[in-house]
């Protein structure tokens, strides 16, 4: 029996399998779990590595120093003191275990097994005997409980600890941290709900939380709570709503346009795409619908960041997308993914599963430094030079929120529906999934996201008939499929998917070959910020021109056509391909990999460079934009 063998097993044991009644009967996909999956290969699986061997021990060093562990001996007795940092510390703690954990699932380690229990125990010595658990009220106002939840974060921090236990149990099988959290939501749905306290968190995040709680357990009430916060954000008949910055304005239903706080709004559309999957509400996913629209056409920038202005880490107006000024907060963007991930699943759409691609190799991998021990919580696409990656933050959810996605990031790779796998992004590896009735192994070799050749190796336990989905990026033109050496002659694409339908048997080959072109990538009209410019992409990498390689960044000038070319270096910032050309000016210039910058010597950075011909005044009422905010440049575009 093998180890992913195994792990399905004991997954089936300790999970709470829902009623039949109770499935998420709207999402058309199941997400295969990120502990069936092992990555391999040159990009990802060295960057697991770098998560769990120096990310998480030095998120755990500065929880340690800044007193955010000792926060839950001081509440529990364990030690004398008072609360030290911010109010809602406890929730950047709750974060680093969930990463922890599913580093533990991934690879037993005893050592940070042993680290993970110790602060555990801390967690449940701070609990108090009706299951609150909030260090900063214990600490400093336990007279205050509940009084602010507009601003203070007690929700927002038990959602974090909900999600936390839940990975803990499902990488260890221990119920310590599991049954904290359950009697904390017994606690708050005491409090909470119809006939009872009627409001919402000011920040977002315990509703998609609660849903993971009833998906572990089957108990429906968390559920119901969780729908209870969606159903009464916005609506001002029972309560005083908080407005556009924590998206109250008006009840979701009716919403279409993202406004307020980037990272409390995708929160919440994530817990409302899980809502609207077992509840199946058509004004919710309607809702979902209008507003991704609004985020993916008119509120993100190239990188996948979102949220363009620092003050109150917000979304902008349509089209406001500054570049050197632009906040795209590392949390954002993996809110972003977070929520594309779920529509992916509700709709069997690949422009979802785009999305999530762009964010994470680009405006998520840019917010940590290559050795795991640096985070950006800002992500600018031009800098003069003084923007750097800091080792920790005062407020410190980038760096937290880093540890836990990138370990999950195996979860992202493929889903199954009714006898059909979906293949969502590509990454050496391998794993088993049940499909069809049958056991089903899956061996992915690439080098992506440097090459655009996949071989995909299928092992069922026996022959068996499913359809083979494979997401054709939104940035490939021209894919192709060989299905055990043999060309596919005409692809059978939908929603963004190749379909593969046939008898599968042990030993059968897929390879898909998708060109990389080098493209030149213009913004819409309305971009003030990029009128005159294209930006570069290969594959699923955006580019950027650093002044170590290039001297004058500002002053680069792309020629009408230039001759772009690709370079693999592997000597360079852990393996990078790089883009060459010769300026307008004559000079050689180099871009790199947008999440690579700022790991060398200080200097300047951009995005978005001019282009020779390309006016700085275009039609801004073009009706080619239509429903776009990017697409490539140049001859034959």
């Amino acid at each position: 029996m093998t180890r992913t063998t195994i792990l399905l097993a004991t997954i089936a044991c300790m999970c709470s399998p829902l009623s039949a009644e109770q499935a998420p009967r709207h999402r058309r996909l199941s997400a295969v779990p990120f502990n069936q999956i092992k990555l391999q290969g040159e990009f990802w699986a060295p960057r697991i590595t770098t998560n769990r061997r120096q990310c998480v021990p030095h998120n755990f060093a500065f929880c340690e120093k800044t007193g955010r562990f000792a926060n839950f001996a001081k509440a529990g007795g364990l030690t004398e003191g008072k609360f030290q940092g911010i109010y809602f510390n406890d929730s950047d703690v709750y974060k680093v275990l969930e990463g922890a954990s599913y580093c533990l699932a991934d690879q037993p380690d005893a050592k940070l097994d042993a680290m993970v229990d110790d602060v555990v125990a801390k967690i449940a010595a701070a609990q108090q005997p009706n299951g609150y658990l909030n260090t900063y009220y214990t600490l400093v106002e336990p007279e205050k409980k509940w009084t602010n939840c507009q601003k203070m974060h007690e929700l927002y921090c038990a959602g974090h600890l909900f999600e936390a236990a839940v990975a803990h149990y499902r990488a260890t099988g221990k119920r310590t941290l599991l049954d904290v959290a359950l009697r904390f939501a017994d606690r708050i749905d005491a409090i909470f709900g119809p006939e009872k306290r009627y409001d919402v968190p000011g920040h977002e995040e315990i509703e998609l939380a609660l849903v993971k709680l009833y998906e572990l357990t089957g108990e429906q009430r968390y559920f119901d709570l969780a729908k209870f916060f969606i159903d009464i954000r916005g609506d001002g008949s029972k309560r005083r709503t908080y407005g556009p910055y924590c998206q109250d304005h008006k009840p979701v239903r009716e919403q279409s346009e993202v406004v307020g706080h980037a990272v409390r709004a995708m929160y919440l559309y994530a817990g409302v795409a899980d809502v609207a999957a077992y509840s199946g509400d058509e004004e919710l996913i309607s809702a979902m619908d209008r507003i991704w629209d609004d985020v993916t056409k008119h509120k993100m920038y190239i990188t996948g960041g979102i949220g363009s202005r620092h003050k109150g880490e917000a979304f902008g107006d349509a089209y406001e997308l500054p570049n050197d000024s632009a906040y795209a907060e590392t949390c954002a963007a993996i809110g972003l993914a977070l929520w594309a991930h779920r529509l992916n699943l509700m709709h069997a759409d690949a422009q979802y599963a785009d999305v999530l691609e762009r964010a994470a190799y680009n405006g998520i991998l840019s917010g940590v430094a290559l050795d795991g021990r640096k985070f950006f919580y800002v992500n600018p696409l031009a800098s003069t030079g003084k923007h750097h990656r800091q080792p920790f933050y005062g407020c410190a959810c980038c760096p937290t929120n880093v540890v836990r996605f990138v370990p999950s990031v195996p979860g992202y790779v493929y889903a199954t529906g009714e006898k059909a796998l979906y293949v969502n992004l590509y990454a050496a590896g391998e794993g088993e999934v049940r499909l069809a009735d049958t056991t089903l192994g899956l061996t992915q070799r690439t080098r992506y996201p440097w090459d655009g050749r996949v071989k995909l190796s299928l092992e069922p336990a026996e022959t068996a008939e499913f359809t083979i989905h494979l997401r054709i990026p939104g940035w490939c033109d021209g894919a192709s499929v060989q299905v055990n050496g043999k060309p596919v002659e005409k692809l059978d694409v939908e929603k963004g998917y190749a379909r593969l339908s046939r008898q599968w048997k042990a030993g059968d080959t897929i390879e898909l070959s998708m060109p990389m072109e080098i493209q030149r990538i213009e913004a819409h009209p309305k971009v003030e910020a990029d009128r005159g410019r294209v930006a570069l992409m290969r594959g699923p990498i955006v580019y950027c021109f650093e002044a170590v390689d290039n001297g004058d960044v500002e002053g680069i000038v792309l020629p009408r056509e230039p001759k772009l070319t690709a370079e693999h270096r592997p000597d360079l910032l852990g393996g990078v391909t790089v883009l060459k050309c010769i300026a307008e000016d004559g000079r050689e210039i180099t871009a790199i990999p947008y999440y690579a910058w700022d790991h060398r010597k200080p200097g300047a950075m951009a995005v978005w460079v001019r282009q020779a011909g390309k006016s700085t005044s275009p039609q801004v009422d073009d009706p080619t934009w239509a429903g776009k905010l990017y697409r490539p440049f140049g001859s034959g575009t």
